[in-house]
C-alpha cells in the first residue's frame, strides 16, 4: 500500500480537506500583521532576564514554578474568591481544551462572525457543530439574530471576543449581557475572550464575578510576550477544575513560566508600552482617515480594521514597499476590501501609512 493510500485510509477525511492556520512569511518586512507588541524590553531588563533564564533548571520538568505563575497571574488579574485559573500554551490550547471538555453528544458551539478563526476550527477538529451569527454591517452584535440563534441551537459554548478580532471593537455591553443571560437559560457556557484587554477601555471581570457560567480567557501574547505562548482561563473553581483535567502535563515550559513571572514583576514597563500603543493607535486612526477612500473602524485593540478601495491591490503594493499587513477581505463577506493593520512603533506606523498611501 502506498503512502497516499495509507493516508487516505487512516487520516480523517475532514482533516484532509481543511487548510492549516496560515502564517505569512515576514523576513525583511515591517511586520504589522499579527497584533504583536512592537516594543522589546530595555537593554538592562533584557540582560536581567537572560541571566535569570540561564539559572533555570532545564533538566527538570516544570512543577512548582508553574504554580507560582498561576498564583502571580491570579493576583495580576484580580481573580475573585471562589474562582480558579488554568494555564494554556497560548489561548489556542485553551480553546482546544474547552472543545475537548464540552464535546458531549449534540453539542453546538457558537460565535459572532467575523471573529477569531480558531473557535470554528477547534470545534471542527473535535467534530462539534459550529454556528456563526453574522455581525451587523457596522460590526456590532445583531441582538435579534444572536438571541434567536441561542434559543434555536441552545449552544453549549458561546465565544464573545471583547474586543473582537479582526474588527477590533467592543460590542454594546447591554447586548452582551442579554446574550449571557440567554445562554444561561439554556444551560450553556460563555467564554469572554479578552486577548486585547491591555488596550481596551473595559473588561469583563465583573461579568465573571456575577455569572457562574461565564469564563474569562486572556493571554500574555498581546501583553508583550507573543513568543512565550502563555494563555490563562479564569472562572468558577469547580468549572475550571474540570477543564484543568485536560491540561497536558507540563504544557508550560520552565522557560515560559520564568519569562512570564519576570514580565509580571516588571508590569509597569509593559503598561507603559500599552499606553504608548493606545496613543499611537489613535494617531494612526486619524492618519488613516485622511487617506482617500480609506475608512478606519473604531478600535479598542492594538489593531485597526480599515476598508480600502481594493484590498488585494493595497496589500500587494504595501508588501512590495516592505510593509506586511493582513488582508482579511476573504474571511467573511462583511470584511470586503478590509485590511487589518497592527499598531507598530511610531516609525513603523509612518512607514505603514506611506506604503498604504502609495498603494491606493
Amino acid at each position: 500500500m502506498t503512502l497516499d493510500e495509507t493516508m487516505r485510509r487512516v487520516i480523517r477525511r475532514d482533516i484532509q480537506s481543511m487548510h492549516a492556520y496560515a502564517v505569512q512569511p515576514s523576513a525583511g518586512l515591517v511586520k504589522v500583521d499579527t497584533m504583536e507588541n512592537p516594543y522589546t524590553l530595555p537593554p538592562e531588563l533584557q540582560r536581567a532576564l537572560g541571566e535569570r533564564l540561564g539559572r533555570v533548571a532545564l533538566n527538570r520538568y516544570p512543577a512548582e514554578r508553574t504554580e507560582d505563575l498561576r498564583a502571580a497571574l491570579g493576583a495580576h488579574a484580580g481573580l475573585p474568591a471562589g474562582c480558579a485559573l488554568t494555564l494554556g500554551n497560548g489561548s489556542d490550547e485553551l480553546i482546544s481544551m474547552l472543545s475537548l471538555a464540552c464535546d458531549v453528544p449534540g453539542a453546538v458551539f457558537m460565535a459572532p462572525l467575523p471573529g477569531f478563526v480558531m473557535y470554528a476550527m477547534s470545534a471542527a477538529l473535535q467534530g462539534i457543530r459550529f454556528v456563526g451569527v453574522d455581525l451587523t454591517p457596522a460590526f456590532e452584535l445583531d441582538e435579534g439574530a444572536m438571541l434567536a440563534a441561542i434559543e434555536m441551537h441552545r449552544p453549549s459554548l458561546l465565544y464573545l471576543a471583547y474586543p473582537n478580532n479582526p474588527t477590533a471593537n467592543l460590542w454594546d455591553d447591554a447586548v452582551i449581557d442579554r446574550c449571557i443571560d440567554a445562554v444561561g437559560r439554556v444551560g450553556g457556557l460563555v467564554v469572554m475572550d479578552e486577548a486585547y484587554q491591555p488596550f481596551a477601555a473595559r473588561d469583563s471581570m465583573e461579568r465573571m464575578r456575577r455569572h457562574p457560567h461565564v469564563l474569562l480567557m486572556r493571554t500574555m501574547s498581546k501583553f508583550g510576550l507573543a513568543g512565550v505562548r502563555l494563555g490563562y482561563l479564569m472562572g468558577r473553581s469547580e468549572l475550571v477544575h474540570e477543564v484543568e483535567k485536560l491540561r497536558p502535563p507540563f504544557n508550560v515550559s520552565v522557560l515560559n513560566a520564568e519569562a512570564g513571572l519576570f514580565a509580571l514583576e516588571h508590569g509597569a514597563v509593559y503598561e507603559a508600552q500599552a499606553r504608548a500603543i493606545r496613543r499611537d493607535r489613535d494617531a494612526l486612526a486619524a492618519a488613516l482617515a485622511t487617506l482617500p477612500g480609506v475608512r478606519p473602524f473604531p478600535s479598542q485593540a492594538n489593531m485597526i480594521l480599515a476598508r480600502v478601495p481594493d484590498a488585494a491591490a493595497a496589500f500587494a503594493g504595501m508588501k512590495q514597499r516592505g510593509v506586511l499587513v493582513k488582508n482579511v477581505s476573504a474571511l467573511h463577506p462583511l470584511l470586503a476590501n478590509c485590511l487589518r493593520l497592527t499598531v507598530g512603533t511610531p516609525d513603523e506606523n509612518t512607514l505603514m501609512i506611506d506604503a498604504l498611501k502609495a498603494s491606493l
